[in-house]
Protein backbone atom coordinates (compact mmCIF):
# COMPACT_ATOMS: atom_id res chain seq x y z
CA UNK A 1 0.00 0.00 0.00
CA UNK A 2 1.47 3.89 -0.79
CA UNK A 3 0.48 4.46 2.80
CA UNK A 4 1.32 3.56 6.03
CA UNK A 5 -1.47 3.23 8.71
CA UNK A 6 -0.67 3.83 12.15
CA UNK A 7 -3.66 2.38 11.94
CA UNK A 8 -5.53 -1.96 14.21
CA UNK A 9 -14.56 -13.37 23.33
CA UNK A 10 -17.39 -11.39 24.82
CA UNK A 11 -17.15 -8.37 27.59
CA UNK A 12 -18.39 -10.78 30.20
CA UNK A 13 -16.46 -12.68 33.02
CA UNK A 14 -13.64 -9.40 33.21
CA UNK A 15 -14.60 -8.73 37.19
CA UNK A 16 -12.64 -12.06 37.85
CA UNK A 17 -9.29 -10.79 35.76
CA UNK A 18 -6.19 -10.27 37.70
CA UNK A 19 -6.25 -6.17 37.56
CA UNK A 20 -2.54 -5.95 36.58
CA UNK A 21 -3.29 -8.71 33.96
CA UNK A 22 -5.66 -5.99 32.73
CA UNK A 23 -3.80 -3.27 32.74
CA UNK A 24 -0.99 -4.49 30.62
CA UNK A 25 -2.15 -7.41 27.78
CA UNK A 26 -2.63 -4.69 25.55
CA UNK A 27 1.01 -2.93 26.24
CA UNK A 28 2.26 -6.31 26.32
CA UNK A 29 0.94 -7.68 22.83
CA UNK A 30 2.02 -4.42 21.19
CA UNK A 31 5.48 -4.52 22.86
CA UNK A 32 5.58 -7.87 20.82
CA UNK A 33 4.24 -6.92 17.44
CA UNK A 34 6.93 -4.10 17.41
CA UNK A 35 9.38 -6.99 17.56
CA UNK A 36 8.14 -9.05 14.24
CA UNK A 37 6.53 -11.72 16.54
CA UNK A 38 3.06 -11.65 16.19
CA UNK A 39 2.90 -15.77 17.12
CA UNK A 40 4.04 -14.71 20.72
CA UNK A 41 2.01 -11.90 20.97
CA UNK A 42 -1.36 -13.87 19.66
CA UNK A 43 -0.12 -16.63 22.38
CA UNK A 44 0.09 -14.18 25.30
CA UNK A 45 -3.24 -13.12 24.04
CA UNK A 46 -4.86 -16.00 24.40
CA UNK A 47 -3.32 -16.59 27.66
CA UNK A 48 -4.93 -13.43 28.54
CA UNK A 49 -8.29 -14.75 27.46
CA UNK A 50 -8.57 -18.05 29.02
CA UNK A 51 -7.49 -16.07 32.23
CA UNK A 52 -9.83 -13.14 32.09
CA UNK A 53 -12.26 -13.37 29.42
CA UNK A 54 -13.13 -11.85 26.41
CA UNK A 55 -12.58 -7.79 28.04
CA UNK A 56 -12.48 -4.95 26.10
CA UNK A 57 -8.81 -4.52 26.52
CA UNK A 58 -8.84 -8.59 25.04
CA UNK A 59 -10.44 -6.73 22.10
CA UNK A 60 -8.13 -4.21 21.89
CA UNK A 61 -4.79 -6.08 21.93
CA UNK A 62 -6.73 -8.65 19.65
CA UNK A 63 -7.28 -5.64 16.86
CA UNK A 64 -3.71 -4.45 17.50
CA UNK A 65 -2.46 -8.06 15.89
CA UNK A 66 -4.82 -7.50 13.22
CA UNK A 67 -2.80 -4.08 12.24
CA UNK A 68 0.14 -5.77 13.13
CA UNK A 69 -0.32 -8.14 10.31
CA UNK A 70 -1.59 -5.96 7.90
CA UNK A 71 1.83 -3.39 8.33
CA UNK A 72 3.53 -7.06 7.57
CA UNK A 73 1.12 -7.24 4.15
CA UNK A 74 0.40 -10.79 5.80
CA UNK A 75 -3.50 -10.26 4.49
CA UNK A 76 -5.06 -13.02 5.12
CA UNK A 77 -3.43 -13.26 9.02
CA UNK A 78 -4.62 -9.64 9.44
CA UNK A 79 -8.15 -10.56 8.12
CA UNK A 80 -8.31 -13.34 10.80
CA UNK A 81 -7.68 -10.93 12.97
CA UNK A 82 -10.18 -8.04 12.18
CA UNK A 83 -12.83 -10.37 11.16
CA UNK A 84 -12.40 -12.38 14.76
CA UNK A 85 -12.20 -8.75 16.42
CA UNK A 86 -15.26 -7.67 14.53
CA UNK A 87 -17.60 -10.47 15.43
CA UNK A 88 -16.57 -10.92 18.89
CA UNK A 89 -17.04 -6.63 19.49
CA UNK A 90 -20.59 -6.98 17.97
CA UNK A 91 -21.70 -9.45 20.66
CA UNK A 92 -20.27 -7.31 22.96
CA UNK A 93 -22.14 -4.25 21.69
CA UNK A 94 -25.82 -6.66 22.45
CA UNK A 95 -25.40 -5.85 25.58
CA UNK A 96 -23.56 -2.21 26.11
CA UNK A 97 -23.82 1.02 24.33
CA UNK A 98 -20.20 1.45 21.87
CA UNK A 99 -19.04 4.58 23.85
CA UNK A 100 -19.63 2.86 27.28
CA UNK A 101 -15.90 3.17 27.78
CA UNK A 102 -12.88 3.70 25.40
CA UNK A 103 -10.99 0.65 24.16
CA UNK A 104 -14.55 -1.54 22.61
CA UNK A 105 -14.46 1.44 20.23
CA UNK A 106 -11.16 1.04 19.56
CA UNK A 107 -11.23 -2.32 18.54
CA UNK A 108 -13.90 -2.08 16.59
CA UNK A 109 -12.59 0.71 14.60
CA UNK A 110 -9.59 -0.60 14.01
CA UNK A 111 -11.37 -4.27 12.77
CA UNK A 112 -13.36 -2.46 10.24
CA UNK A 113 -9.85 -0.34 9.02
CA UNK A 114 -7.79 -3.50 8.67
CA UNK A 115 -10.76 -5.33 6.59
CA UNK A 116 -10.98 -2.67 4.42
CA UNK A 117 -7.42 -1.95 3.44
CA UNK A 118 -7.11 -5.80 3.50
CA UNK A 119 -9.90 -5.70 0.54
CA UNK A 120 -7.86 -2.99 -1.11
CA UNK A 121 -4.82 -4.77 -1.00
CA UNK A 122 -6.28 -7.24 -2.60
CA UNK A 123 -7.48 -5.27 -5.37
CA UNK A 124 -10.88 -5.00 -4.19
CA UNK A 125 -11.19 -0.98 -3.36
CA UNK A 126 -14.23 -0.52 -4.75
CA UNK A 127 -15.51 -3.09 -2.21
CA UNK A 128 -13.60 -1.93 0.65
CA UNK A 129 -14.95 1.76 -0.09
CA UNK A 130 -18.89 0.15 -0.42
CA UNK A 131 -17.75 -1.61 3.00
CA UNK A 132 -16.59 1.42 4.78
CA UNK A 133 -19.52 3.70 3.41
CA UNK A 134 -22.02 0.88 4.92
CA UNK A 135 -20.38 0.59 8.66
CA UNK A 136 -20.20 4.55 8.54
CA UNK A 137 -23.47 4.49 7.86
CA UNK A 138 -23.85 2.12 11.13
CA UNK A 139 -22.01 3.89 12.75
CA UNK A 140 -22.51 7.62 12.46
CA UNK A 141 -23.82 8.57 15.72
CA UNK A 142 -20.85 6.94 17.40
CA UNK A 143 -17.31 7.55 18.08
CA UNK A 144 -15.94 6.10 15.50
CA UNK A 145 -17.40 7.85 12.61
CA UNK A 146 -14.28 10.08 12.09
CA UNK A 147 -12.29 7.08 12.15
CA UNK A 148 -14.06 5.56 9.35
CA UNK A 149 -14.50 8.59 7.20
CA UNK A 150 -10.68 8.99 7.32
CA UNK A 151 -10.54 5.54 5.57
CA UNK A 152 -13.15 6.46 3.17
CA UNK A 153 -11.38 8.97 1.91
CA UNK A 154 -7.37 7.26 2.78
CA UNK A 155 -9.23 4.35 -0.06
CA UNK A 156 -11.33 7.02 -2.73
CA UNK A 157 -10.56 11.21 -1.43
CA UNK A 158 -7.80 11.83 -3.90
CA UNK A 159 -9.14 13.12 -7.22
CA UNK A 160 -12.66 14.36 -6.30
CA UNK A 161 -13.69 17.31 -5.01
CA UNK A 162 -12.67 18.18 -1.34
CA UNK A 163 -15.22 18.76 1.49
CA UNK A 164 -16.28 21.89 2.31
CA UNK A 165 -15.47 23.52 5.87
CA UNK A 166 -16.93 25.90 7.77
CA UNK A 167 -15.76 28.99 9.08
CA UNK A 168 -18.74 30.85 10.92
CA UNK A 169 -16.72 30.38 14.04
CA UNK A 170 -12.81 31.23 14.08
CA UNK A 171 -9.73 32.35 15.94
CA UNK A 172 -7.59 35.21 14.52
CA UNK A 173 -8.12 38.36 12.91
CA UNK A 174 -9.28 37.93 9.64
CA UNK A 175 -12.34 35.38 8.85
CA UNK A 176 -11.21 32.56 7.17
CA UNK A 177 -12.04 32.02 3.13
CA UNK A 178 -14.32 29.50 2.24
CA UNK A 179 -13.26 26.50 0.39
CA UNK A 180 -15.11 28.09 -2.83
CA UNK A 181 -13.75 31.77 -2.89
CA UNK A 182 -10.18 29.91 -3.06
CA UNK A 183 -10.96 28.12 -6.26
CA UNK A 184 -8.13 28.90 -8.86
CA UNK A 185 -5.27 28.56 -5.60
CA UNK A 186 -3.66 26.15 -4.62
CA UNK A 187 -4.20 25.25 -0.53
CA UNK A 188 -3.49 22.82 2.10
CA UNK A 189 -5.84 22.25 4.64
CA UNK A 190 -4.72 21.11 7.57
CA UNK A 191 -6.81 19.86 10.42
CA UNK A 192 -4.59 19.89 13.61
CA UNK A 193 -5.45 19.54 17.73
CA UNK A 194 -4.31 22.28 20.46
CA UNK A 195 -3.57 18.92 22.19
CA UNK A 196 -1.18 17.57 19.15
CA UNK A 197 2.31 17.12 19.83
CA UNK A 198 2.88 15.84 15.94
CA UNK A 199 1.17 19.06 14.75
CA UNK A 200 3.42 21.37 16.54
CA UNK A 201 6.37 19.46 15.06
CA UNK A 202 4.89 20.92 11.84
CA UNK A 203 5.03 24.63 12.54
CA UNK A 204 8.60 25.00 11.09
CA UNK A 205 7.49 23.46 7.95
CA UNK A 206 4.15 25.16 7.38
CA UNK A 207 5.96 28.57 7.96
CA UNK A 208 8.87 27.75 5.49
CA UNK A 209 6.14 26.45 2.62
CA UNK A 210 3.97 29.06 3.32
CA UNK A 211 6.40 31.61 2.61
CA UNK A 212 8.24 30.12 -0.38
CA UNK A 213 5.05 29.33 -2.40
CA UNK A 214 2.64 32.21 -1.28
CA UNK A 215 3.73 34.18 -4.06
CA UNK A 216 1.82 31.42 -6.15
CA UNK A 217 -1.40 31.71 -4.34
CA UNK A 218 -0.84 28.77 -2.31
CA UNK A 219 -3.11 29.06 0.79
CA UNK A 220 -2.89 27.18 3.81
CA UNK A 221 -6.18 27.01 5.76
CA UNK A 222 -6.19 25.05 9.21
CA UNK A 223 -9.50 23.86 10.65
CA UNK A 224 -9.59 22.48 14.05
CA UNK A 225 -12.20 21.50 17.00
CA UNK A 226 -12.94 21.87 20.17
CA UNK A 227 -12.34 18.90 22.77
CA UNK A 228 -13.91 19.89 25.67
CA UNK A 229 -11.06 21.02 27.96
CA UNK A 230 -7.75 23.04 27.67
CA UNK A 231 -4.18 22.32 28.93
CA UNK A 232 -3.80 18.99 31.02
CA UNK A 233 -7.03 18.10 30.24
CA UNK A 234 -9.05 20.37 32.31
CA UNK A 235 -12.46 20.78 31.60
CA UNK A 236 -13.40 23.95 29.85
CA UNK A 237 -16.62 25.58 28.33
CA UNK A 238 -16.83 26.49 24.48
CA UNK A 239 -15.58 30.36 25.05
CA UNK A 240 -12.68 29.17 27.48
CA UNK A 241 -11.69 26.74 24.89
CA UNK A 242 -11.64 28.93 22.32
CA UNK A 243 -9.68 30.90 23.86
CA UNK A 244 -6.87 28.32 24.61
CA UNK A 245 -6.53 27.73 20.78
CA UNK A 246 -5.80 31.13 20.46
CA UNK A 247 -3.03 30.97 22.80
CA UNK A 248 -1.64 28.41 21.70
CA UNK A 249 -1.87 29.19 17.92
CA UNK A 250 -0.15 32.17 18.83
CA UNK A 251 2.69 30.16 20.95
CA UNK A 252 3.24 27.23 18.53
CA UNK A 253 2.19 28.55 14.83
CA UNK A 254 2.82 32.70 15.42
CA UNK A 255 4.95 32.49 12.12
CA UNK A 256 2.91 30.59 9.90
CA UNK A 257 0.58 32.31 7.48
CA UNK A 258 -2.79 30.82 7.98
CA UNK A 259 -6.56 31.15 8.79
CA UNK A 260 -8.16 29.04 11.45
CA UNK A 261 -11.73 27.93 11.51
CA UNK A 262 -13.07 25.92 14.55
CA UNK A 263 -15.98 23.47 13.72
CA UNK A 264 -16.43 19.55 14.74
CA UNK A 265 -18.10 18.75 11.59
CA UNK A 266 -15.52 19.85 9.36
CA UNK A 267 -13.35 17.45 11.29
CA UNK A 268 -15.58 14.91 10.63
CA UNK A 269 -16.20 15.37 7.05
CA UNK A 270 -12.75 15.57 6.60
CA UNK A 271 -11.90 12.08 8.49
CA UNK A 272 -9.60 13.60 10.51
CA UNK A 273 -9.71 11.25 13.53
CA UNK A 274 -5.38 11.27 13.16
CA UNK A 275 -4.07 14.75 13.68
CA UNK A 276 -2.77 16.21 11.82
CA UNK A 277 -4.28 15.47 8.58
CA UNK A 278 -3.20 17.17 5.35
CA UNK A 279 -4.88 17.96 2.35
CA UNK A 280 -3.31 19.43 -0.77
CA UNK A 281 -6.04 20.83 -3.28
CA UNK A 282 -5.29 21.80 -6.67
CA UNK A 283 -6.40 25.01 -8.28
CA UNK A 284 -9.78 23.21 -10.00
CA UNK A 285 -10.92 22.51 -5.95
CA UNK A 286 -10.04 18.71 -6.10
CA UNK A 287 -7.79 17.04 -3.51
CA UNK A 288 -4.68 15.45 -4.72
CA UNK A 289 -3.13 14.18 -1.50
CA UNK A 290 -5.10 12.98 1.46
CA UNK A 291 -2.62 12.10 4.21
CA UNK A 292 -3.31 11.12 7.83
CA UNK A 293 -0.23 11.93 10.05
CA UNK A 294 3.03 14.28 10.09
CA UNK A 295 5.06 15.02 6.99
CA UNK A 296 8.59 16.35 6.08
CA UNK A 297 9.15 19.51 4.21
CA UNK A 298 10.75 16.97 1.61
CA UNK A 299 8.05 14.65 1.88
CA UNK A 300 5.33 17.97 0.73
CA UNK A 301 7.52 20.03 -1.29
CA UNK A 302 6.82 17.93 -4.70
CA UNK A 303 3.51 17.56 -4.14
CA UNK A 304 3.15 21.63 -3.63
CA UNK A 305 5.54 22.27 -6.62
CA UNK A 306 3.20 20.47 -8.72
CA UNK A 307 0.02 22.16 -7.56
CA UNK A 308 1.87 25.57 -8.36
CA UNK A 309 2.93 24.91 -11.29
CA UNK A 310 -0.46 24.04 -12.69
CA UNK A 311 -2.78 26.46 -14.09
CA UNK A 312 -6.37 25.60 -13.46
CA UNK A 313 -7.46 24.30 -16.68
CA UNK A 314 -4.30 21.78 -16.33
CA UNK A 315 -5.22 20.86 -12.92
CA UNK A 316 -6.97 16.93 -12.92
Amino acid sequence: MRKAFVVIALFLASAAAAPQAQRNIVSDVRALIAKDDLASAEKTLLAYMNEAGTTPEALEALSWLGRGALAKKDYDEANRFATQTYGLALEALKNRPMDAEPRLPIAIGAAIEVQAHVMAAKGNRSEAVYFLQRELDEYKNTSIRTRIQKNVHVLSLEGRPAPAYEVSEYVGGAKPPTLASLRGKPVMVFLWAHWCGDCKGMAKTLAELGAAYKDKGFTIVAPTQRYGYVAKRAPADAATEIAYIGDVAKEFYGSVDWTVPVNNESFASYGSSTTPTIVLIDRNGIVRLYHPGQMTRAELEPHIKTLVAERATDAR
